[in-house]
Parts: C-alpha cells; sequence; structure tokens
C-alpha cells in the first residue's frame, strides 16, 4: 500500500473510534434503564412542583461559559398534566418567558411541549434521572436554528434537581447548559 492509502485508513479508523466513543462512552450515550434501580426515585410531581429557583450557566461550543443565568419556575399539575412557567433573567440583561406542558405516562414516560420545541418532546424517567429528547427552535436573534436537545435531569438527595442539557446541529455539539432546580422555600419568599 501506498502513503496515501494508510492516510487514508488511518482518518477512517480515527473517525470511527470518535464515533464510537461519543455512542457508547460519552453524555448522549446514556440511558434511562442505566438508572433504573438508582434512587430515591425522581417524582416529578412532586420535585418538580411549586415554585422553583434555577441557576445556571451555558457552555459554547469551544467549552467556555457564553452565558449565565437565573430562572424563576412555577410548576402547577392537574392529575398528570403539569404547566412549568419559566422566567429566565440572562447576565446580559435579557428576559425570556417559556411555558412547558408536560403529560407524564404510568411508566415513566414524559412527553413534552413548549413554543419553541418543533412537536413533541419524549422523556422517560427510571431511578433518580429524567431524559428528555426533543428539537428546539432557537429566537430569530439566536440565528433562528434548529438544534437536537438531550437533556438529563438527576435528583440529588436534598431535593434539588441537577439539569445537564447538550444541544446538537448534524450531530454536532454546538452548547451545553448545566443547571440547578430547587424549590423555594415560600415562607422565606413571602417574609422578603
Amino acid at each position: 500500500m501506498d502513503v496515501l492509502t494508510y492516510l487514508i485508513f488511518g482518518a477512517i479508523v480515527v473517525l470511527a473510534l470518535i464515533l464510537l466513543q461519543q455512542r457508547k462512552m460519552s453524555f448522549i450515550a446514556q440511558h434511562p434503564d442505566d438508572y433504573d434501580a438508582i434512587g430515591p426515585a425522581i417524582n416529578l410531581r412532586e420535585h418538580l412542583n411549586g415554585p422553583l429557583l434555577c441557576e445556571g450557566v451555558i457552555y459554547g461550543p469551544m467549552g467556555r461559559v457564553t452565558s449565565r443565568f437565573t430562572a424563576e419556575m412555577d410548576v402547577t399539575w392537574d392529575g398528570n398534566v403539569g404547566t412549568m412557567a419559566e422566567r429566565f433573567t440572562y447576565d446580559r440583561g435579557t428576559v425570556q418567558d417559556r411555558c412547558w406542558t408536560l403529560t407524564l405516562g404510568n411508566d415513566g414516560s414524559v412527553k413534552a411541549t413548549a413554543p419553541d420545541v418543533i412537536g413533541e418532546g419524549r422523556g422517560m424517567a427510571k431511578g433518580h434521572a429524567l431524559q428528555l429528547l426533543y428539537k428546539i427552535k432557537l429566537s430569530d436573534e439566536a440565528g433562528g436554528h434548529v438544534l437536537d436537545a438531550v437533556d438529563w435531569m438527576y435528583l440529588v438527595e436534598n431535593g434539588t434537581i441537577m439539569n445537564r442539557s447538550q444541544f446538537r446541529k448534524f450531530g454536532i455539539k454546538v452548547a451545553e447548559l448545566v443547571a440547578t432546580m430547587r424549590k423555594v422555600d415560600v415562607e422565606l419568599k413571602e417574609a422578603a
């Protein structure tokens, strides 16, 4: 074989190893069954209920923080259907309002809709974790791109939910979000 053939073969092997690593050994390789027997179990009607405070950061494609935010959330439930109203305040002073509708199945499945979600998001809660997959359309100010989103929420023993999300375009990670969601003590909020 000549040098060019070795180079092409080597490039194919490296690409195959990178794809294998992404599909089998990375964040997107997780599956809800990985957390099936790990507790305490996340109960969305309990742990995502009432007023919540969310604090987080958004990383750009190079791994650097591009934005920081806080959000006030209020979640109400009517049986298996929840409404999560969110008000995000970003470090640049911009404010974004969103509203999710979550529909829970008896098997741990979750369906999620929001005005900027294309179609319907689908997820599954198992053990202390919840995975949610959806397509999100960014605002026109942010380019109007449609991204594939993978959200993972993990319940911590004190009731806080750790959220890690990755956003991809054509399979390439373009952003990542890490945030906490925790219940607001209503009595303390009213006293303030």
